[in-house]
């Protein structure tokens, strides 16, 4: 059947005192509406209706993409009231609504949802939970039939001490949601149009209120203030981590590692503390990676090793190659298979070759380095005067010496090498011994200078 999905995300979210709108705020490095947005596209929905209000703007700014439709709520009168607004734009079979602050709901949690859905049936997602202080309560009948929702405000000291809590999250036929949604009264102690209401309709218009659970009670909660925040960041940090482990990757302590994006990994990979994998990561079988790297939209080939301390943005190293401790390769860096690069090597758009070599204090910008060359210690590329970039390119076999300062754009051919403190400023044949530097002098008799009185 098909499907429309609605995202409630008008809220204002005062309690995280803050002038970005609550959705907006980050989980795992991603808005929580991004994180629905997602989840609701594995559904492969006809449409996906997201209600906004509060910084709707910049809701719409960030996050607008072909596939969805912002439809404005004006005024906040309640959960009713914006899955209303969103009305004009339905016409699938089903509607599934969500919440732009529930962020770790699973799409199999909602998929089994659906299946309950039909022409005489609605199906609501509930949890039961220990302290249910805030939620609206399931109200059944003697025989275990949802009756209705009566939210925790509204509700009697029996009914609070009900377990069972509504999500807010319920699939609906939609074909039956327009005449429900325009029967709402806002006529309880928030004076406001609640969709939980519609439960009660259902009810007494002969429909069935099948129910389903999440299997972690984790992926239905709320961001309502920074605190809760951090614990659906923690959340989805350790759910994450249990994943990879699943998939054979040994982490020192899973307590201590976070993942900001999408990562995939092969098996036999060894990740230890403090390391944060953003965007697009891609780790091969047998990688392993020491404490405190950052690794943000790179590929690790087979067998790669980061050392400590290191960072990677926008790089590629390749099968038994190795960096850091303390390396930053930076958009456009590539390793090839064996390139060594040590501590304190910075590279950008430069691509190493096989077994080349740069063990330390070097930065090496816009070049190409060919196959088995060595880069001595202290060597930097000149590629920028002021207004362009410029390339160097060394052949393989070249062998560079320490404190040199290749000048680009320029070519040093295979074979060749760079005497020690050399600045080189015009191309080199192959198999040939540049020498940069001026004469020694020494001075005899030479005095120091003296700090004046």
């Amino acid at each position: 059947m098909s499907l429309d999905i609605v995202i409630l995300a008008a809220g204002q979210g005062t309690r995280m005192r803050s002038s970005l709108p609550k959705v907006l705020h980050p989980v795992a490095g991603k808005p929580m509406l991004g994180h629905v947005i997602g989840t609701g596209r594995q559904l492969s929905p006809q449409g996906i209706h997201v209600v906004i209000g509060h910084g709707a703007d910049e809701v719409r700014e960030r996050l607008a993409a072909d596939d969805l439709n912002f439809v404005l709520q004006s005024e906040q009168l309640g959960t009713g009231h914006a899955v209303a607004q969103a009305l004009p734009a339905l016409s699938a079979e089903r509607v599934l609504i969500l919440y732009g602050d529930v962020p770790l709901i699973e799409v199999e949690t909602l998929r089994r949802l659906l299946e309950k859905v039909g022409p005489e049936q609605i199906a609501l997602l509930t949890v039961d939970l220990n302290d249910p202080t805030g939620y609206g309560r399931i109200i059944r009948d003697e025989n275990g039939v949802v009756k209705a929702i009566v939210e925790h405000k509204d509700a009697t000291p029996a009914q609070r001490q009900i377990c069972e809590g509504n999500t807010g999250i319920l699939a609906v036929p939609g074909k039956r949601l327009a005449d429900w949604l325009g029967r709402l009264s806002n006529d309880n102690a928030q004076g406001e149009y609640y969709l939980t209401d519609v439960i009660a309709m259902a009810v007494q218009d002969g429909l069935v209120v099948a129910t389903e659970q999440p299997d972690d009670a984790m992926e239905v909660q709320g961001a309502n203030d920074r605190i809760q925040l951090a614990d659906l960041e923690r959340h989805y940090q350790q759910r994450a981590a249990r994943r990879l482990m699943a998939q054979g990757v040994t982490l020192r302590d899973p307590s201590r590692f976070d993942v900001r994006g999408e990562v995939t990994v092969g098996r036999d990979v060894l990740i230890d503390i403090n390391v944060i994998l953003e965007g697009r990561v891609v780790i091969e079988e047998g990688v392993e990676i020491g404490p405190n790297c950052v690794i943000k939209n790179s590929i690790l080939r087979k067998g790669a090793v980061v050392r400590a301390n290191s960072h990677l943005e926008g790089a590629e190293m390749g099968e038994g190659s190795d960096c850091g401790p303390f390396a930053r390769l930076r958009p456009g860096t590539i390793l090839e298979a064996k390139a060594h690069v040590g501590n304190f090597v910075e590279l950008k758009n430069a691509r190493m070759g096989a077994g080349a070599k740069a063990g330390h204090l070097s930065y090496l910008g816009d070049a190409e380095i060919g196959a088995r060359t060595n880069i001595g210690a202290g060597t930097i590329t000149c590629n920028y005067d002021g207004a362009n970039k410029h390339r160097t390119v060394l052949g393989e076999d070249v062998f560079i010496g320490s404190n040199s300062a290749l000048v680009a754009p320029v070519t040093l051919g295979k074979g060749a090498t760079t005497g020690a403190g050399s600045t080189i400023t015009a191309d080199v044949p192959a198999d040939s011994l540049a020498v940069g530097r001026a004469r020694q002098r020494n001075i005899e008799g030479w005095k120091r200078p003296k700090k004046q009185p």
